[in-house]
């Protein structure tokens, strides 16, 4: 059976002698088009527009911090200990989600302040454009041949030339499919049902469906984890259970305050 061999030169071009790469385009990407869906919902509901530019600017630097130390600890903590000047010096690699996750909620925490808005509310309102985030993220890697899945012999399998020469699960794209599944259905139900009226209702069930297919989806990915590859669970599965029952929890009270309210 012959498989799609993937093998893209991870620098997109270069310019005067610098190199731009896919990866940072498409972060790039990612968090300009989450920026464009809040400043939709800003449109939409009549907030400050002048408040974005500190929310991309707290945003950003949640995401960035949060994830590279959510790397650091979680997942190869033995290295950076032993070279902690190395901890900054994410150009070489090594962002997680879960710890980018803890940071861009600490950073609302405080950007709410400035903006003077419920801290819950931001969070529904960030949980909708978060999920195209999560799409162009996971692109990014899928262009980087990183992250990769276990091998198999699906026909769909690819060969990441830049790994091996085995076939294997395209986990980046399960996953980017994934996301940018949960960013319509975030979408739709945020403008065309009264599930923002709940608090916590968006947030939670982000949460949910996020991490649940993030939970499944590394069933066929290589651990990253030296430490944790004997281990019943991969740490990303570890993980992610917290932040499903989190989500699950935040939905349901969204729901159970609701009806209380109502009685």
């Amino acid at each position: 059976m012959e498989y799609l061999v993937w093998n893209l030169d991870p620098v997109m071009f270069t310019i005067m002698g610098i190199k731009i790469q896919w990866y940072g385009v498409l972060f790039a990407t990612a968090i300009t088009t989450g920026f464009l869906v809040m400043k939709r919902i800003y449109a939409l509901e009549g907030l400050n527009p002048d408040s974005l530019d500190d929310l991309l600017i707290y945003s950003v630097i949640g995401i960035v911090v949060g994830a590279r130390l959510g790397h650091v600890f979680f997942y190869e903590p033995e290295y950076y200990l032993a070279n902690p000047l190395l901890i900054p010096a994410i150009w070489k690699g090594g962002l997680a989600s879960h710890g980018g996750t803890v940071g861009v909620v600490l950073a609302m925490y405080f950007y709410k302040r400035k903006a003077q808005l419920p801290f819950i509310y931001l969070l529904d309102r960030l949980a909708v454009g978060t999920g195209i985030f999560c799409f162009f993220v996971r692109m990014g890697n899928f262009a980087n041949s990183e992250i990769v899945g276990i091998t198999t012999d699906k026909p769909w399998a690819i060969i990441f030339e830049r790994v091996d020469m085995l076939p294997r699960h395209p986990a980046q794209l399960y996953e980017a499919i994934a996301y940018l599944a949960i960013f319509i259905t975030m979408w739709l139900l945020y403008r065309y049902t009264h599930i923002k009226q709940k608090q916590g209702a968006l947030v939670g069930l982000f949460l949910a469906l996020v991490f649940g297919a993030r939970y499944l989806i590394e069933f066929v990915k290589v651990r990253q984890a030296e430490f944790a590859q004997e281990w019943a669970m991969s740490v990303g599965q570890m993980l992610s259970i917290p932040f499903v029952l989190v989500g699950l929890g935040l939905f349901i009270a969204a729901f159970m305050v609701n009806t209380k309210g109502n009685k």
